[in-house]
């Protein structure tokens, strides 16, 4: 039974009225086997009742679906629908525990993707094809389109190419949330065009996400609002890892390699991308740009600051306090961001020429360069690759954090011998930081990159043991000397003895 007091003002496409159904009843349009592509990326604009009622379904009946959105959906939705047996395949971004698990245990299959390539996948016909959308909008315009909320991933493709369109409208995002939006779906091979991105604010799409309403067999109201984002307090190896980066982009302005308005900058997700971004307010910097993925809290604080001019990114994961503070002041933000698909945000064309100032965060990187962001031990799936090889790969400068050691009495060491796992490889490096100092990459072959990494990056306590190796891995010769027979004892060590010293 469908309530009376539906907010039918969010549908001003009058043949959407007569479509409107309960979350239950839009999980049973879902067929078992069925490849979803669902809105969400980073805990934002996901999908809040149709999929979290499709995992109860999955629990009194055997039906799983493929699953693919934008990144990770907030909430328990991933957790709810792996617990239920409810997924056989996901892609291209997770995060949460329990999907986690079911991953490393080979439950669910996962499509681990840089974050700009999942559509061009889907376009050519090297992944199924999506057979429903699900997608978060806060206001049906009289055309049947949609507007969405806080995030835009993968929705524009996926509602595009659906033979079949779920919408669930949001109450609780204010119909007022527009303007901000970019959408645009390209062109397959071999018509794919060039995008006409030149600065950070440029606009190249539509304010609404298009589709054809022949297509939409359901509408649900939902009123949940997205997981907050949970940020720590910088703490004092964050703090370190961001006063050496800072002190690194003065030194860039000094040398005139760099203006006080840098480059765009991207940052990945988390503690210490955020730690770097707010400590860019106490610095010299001045009429800042974003060229991201997520748009966090702090970079909110960059424009209340003054700092920062302008946005541009495919969601909003922001905390509860700093949601709040943007739907209050969303005049003041209007006009000073974009929201676009992550085949735009993410797209190496772009990143490249724009110059992008690319900062992520690394499990693990060896010393030479390489970086494993993925995964723990070399087997176990973390989260996922995500964007940061689009970034890395293409960035004017790319830049990987993370703290030395970590652990009761620094028991891993976050540099070694050898990564155990390799998503960027020391080709796509510039720059290493950790808590313990700065690693400049540029120009240097490998004995040289490892000599820096050592001296600034490795924690004290095993400082002395990875400069043994290395000299001993020098008498072997070689243009990257390696032992291999002790590459990876760190990690077997700690495998052993649960520590790498």
């Amino acid at each position: 039974m469908i309530e009376d007091n539906l907010p039918l003002e969010r549908i001003n496409f009058e043949a959407y009225k007569t479509k409107i159904i309960t979350a239950e009843q839009a999980a049973q349009l879902i067929p078992n086997g069925a490849v979803v592509g669902a809105s969400g990326f980073t805990k934002a604009g996901d999908s809040k009742s149709v999929l979290p009622a499709f995992a109860k379904r999955a629990a009194t009946e055997d039906v799983a679906i493929t699953l693919l959105t934008g990144a990770s959906l907030g909430h328990t939705t991933d957790a709810d629908l792996a617990a239920n047996h409810a997924l056989i395949r996901r892609m291209p971004f997770q995060a949460d525990a329990t999907l986690r698990k079911s991953i490393n245990n080979y439950e669910v299959k996962y499509v681990d993707q840089h974050l700009s390539e999942t559509i061009e996948q889907l376009q050519c016909g090297h992944i199924p094809a999506v057979d429903i959308a699900i997608i978060e909008a806060s206001f049906i315009n009289d055309q049947g389109f949609i507007i969405p909320t806080t995030s835009i991933g993968n929705s524009a493709y996926f509602a595009a190419a659906a033979p079949k369109i779920i919408i669930e409208i949001n109450t609780l995002v204010p119909v007022s949330f527009r303007g901000i939006h970019d959408n645009c779906v390209p062109q397959s091979y071999p018509n794919r065009e060039i995008i006409p991105i030149q600065t950070v604010s440029d606009r190249i799409g539509e304010a609404f996400i298009r589709l054809n309403p022949e297509h939409v067999i359901g509408i649900v109201f939902t009123d949940i609002l997205d997981t907050p984002a949970e940020l720590t307090h910088p703490d004092e190896k964050t703090t370190a890892i961001s006063q050496h980066l800072l002190r690194f982009f003065e030194g860039e302005i000094k040398k005139g390699s760099l203006t006080p308005s840098l480059l765009p900058l991207q940052a990945g997700i988390g503690k210490v991308a955020n730690a770097v971004l707010t400590g860019l307010i106490d610095g010299p910097f001045e009429n800042l740009t974003m060229y991201s993925e997520v748009l966090q809290d702090s970079t909110f604080d960059l424009i209340d600051s003054g700092k920062m001019n302008f946005a541009s990114g495919s969601s909003i994961t922001v905390t509860e306090n700093c949601y709040q503070r943007i739907l209050k002041n969303f005049d003041n933000y209007q006009d000073k961001l974009v929201l676009r698909p992550q085949n735009i945000s993410n797209s190496p064309e772009v990143i490249r020429r724009l110059g992008i100032i690319a900062i992520n965060t690394a499990i693990e990187f060896d010393i030479y360069g390489n970086v494993n962001s993925t995964h723990i031990g070399g087997n176990r799936m973390m989260n996922g690759i995500g964007g940061s090889g689009d970034f890395a790969r293409n960035a004017y400068l790319s830049i990987f954090v993370t703290q030395a050691a970590s652990k009761d009495q620094n028991a891993i060491s976050h540099v070694l011998p050898m990564v155990s796992h390799v998503d960027h490889t020391e080709h796509d490096v510039d720059i290493l930081v950790t808590d313990q100092g700065l690693a400049d990459l540029r120009g240097l072959s490998p004995r040289e990159r490892a000599e820096v990494i050592i001296d600034n990056c490795v924690h004290p306590d095993y400082r002395e043991a990875i400069r043994d190796y290395f000299e001993r891995a020098k008498l072997e010769g070689g243009h990257t000397p390696h032992l291999l027979n002790e590459a990876f004892n760190f990690h077997l060590k700690f495998k052993q003895t649960g520590s790498m010293k």
